[in-house]
């Protein structure tokens, strides 16, 4: 398997886009754009974030031992690009866009994320190009109201849903659900 038929494939596969921010200090943070960021257990409530060893971010997760994860809705794509580097803006510069507060660790937080995570960093493991980093969960706040913004196929996207939302279960709405498909 070589690396571009890889990268091909995954561009197929929807990831919601977060920021995973670091730094307690200002003058000091700093974060990046990811797709790579799953729930891991809920005891202890725990976060799975993939982060590339030569982002700016990797060693300071690794001093600092926390971070935060900012799920972002539809209308933050000029901040993913933004901590995606694609907007020339570096490091601490980078949160001068967005409205920024901390909790429980420290680490910075998009006030407006649709979900947001406080992590203190438990294990760490490393492959060839990327670190996992395991968060264990400090705090969280979400809006229910935004639409998250999503990663496919190398472009933004928002979510839209398929029908009216039913409750599984109900006998008759996942009828009426499986008899959509036939």
């Amino acid at each position: 398997m070589d690396a571009q038929s890889f990268k091909q494939a995954m561009r197929h596969c929807a990831g919601a886009v977060a920021l995973v921010t670091v730094g307690r200090e200002h003058g000091r943070r700093t974060g990046l754009t990811v797709t790579a960021v799953c729930s891991l257990s809920d005891d202890p409530p725990s976060l799975l974030v993939c982060v590339n060893r030569n982002a700016s971010a990797h060693p300071r997760i690794h001093e600092e031992r926390c971070f935060g994860v900012s799920f972002l809705a539809e209308e933050h794509m000029a901040l993913a690009l933004t901590f995606s580097g694609q907007k020339g803006v570096d490091g601490d510069d980078r949160f001068g866009f967005g409205r920024w507060t901390t909790s429980v660790t420290g680490a910075p937080i998009l006030e407006d994320a649709i979900v947001s995570f406080d992590c203190d960093l438990r294990e760490e493991f490393e492959t060839k190009t990327h670190s996992v980093f395991i968060g264990e969960v400090r705090d969280v706040g979400f809006r229910c109201e935004a639409h998250p913004l999503v990663y496919l196929r190398s472009a933004f996207h928002n979510v839209e849903p398929m029908r009216e939302p039913v409750t599984l279960g109900d006998l008759k709405a996942r009828k009426m659900i499986w008899s959509g498909f036939s």
